[in-house]
């Protein structure tokens, strides 16, 4: 079997992702962002936002770093972006504009922005991911290994907010006010860490 698949590195892939990623602990935030849509609208949201971060973290695996070297930006500015797109996000459902159906919406689609990315697909990720590509060295097992890996993390991603609609009917209009207000202050919190963590590197390459 390791001569088809590196199972060392598809354990490490997919663990470091699924730490990172974080599948359970999107569910309230999901939750907090979708509470006005229909399930329906609950589950295209789900499947888009999957495939944005995959894709997202997938286009940056395979040709990041030349881009980043092209644009002449650092992780650690890419990091601070997304914190204060989070940060916005977070504001929003800390004061209830999220789950107001009359709230303007603009042209932004969650499951695109934030949800996709800076959520899913964020810093983190998308370093992991572009570390591990470099790491590989040609062999098919390897590839494989990534591809499995990283497969496995989208799937758990996909059914944690997939069947988030349950948990919404099971806690309720109160609940989910409840959820959504928890949302905010996790998401600020993980906004204001990225920020940190940018400017620690900032200050440390300087």
């Amino acid at each position: 079997m390791s001569d088809i698949v590196n199972l060392r590195l598809l354990t490490e892939v997919f663990i470091t992702l699924f730490v990172i990623m974080d599948p359970p602990g999107i569910v309230p935030i999901f939750l907090g962002l979708t509470g006005a849509m229909t399930a329906k609208e609950r589950h295209r949201a789900a499947r888009q936002a999957v495939l944005v971060a995959a894709g997202v973290i997938v286009a940056f695996a395979l040709f990041g770093q030349r881009l980043l070297d092209y644009m002449h930006i650092s992780l650690p500015a890419l990091q601070a972006s997304g914190g204060l797109l989070l940060l916005l996000i977070a504001l929003d459902l800390l004061t209830g504009k999220m789950e107001d159906p009359e709230a303007p919406k603009g042209n932004v689609n969650i499951a695109m922005v934030p949800l996709g990315t800076p959520l899913l697909a964020g810093p983190g990720a998308i370093v992991a991911a572009m570390l591990f590509v470099q790491r590989v060295d040609g062999s098919v097992a390897d590839w494989l290994a990534i591809v499995v890996g990283f497969a496995g993390v989208v799937l758990c991603m996909w059914v944690a907010m997939r069947f988030a609609g349950v948990i919404m009917r099971i806690l309720g209009e109160s609940g989910t006010i409840l959820v959504t207000r928890i949302a905010g202050l996790l998401l600020a919190a993980i906004a204001v860490q990225l920020v940190a963590d940018a400017v620690t590197a900032f200050i440390q390459a300087a």
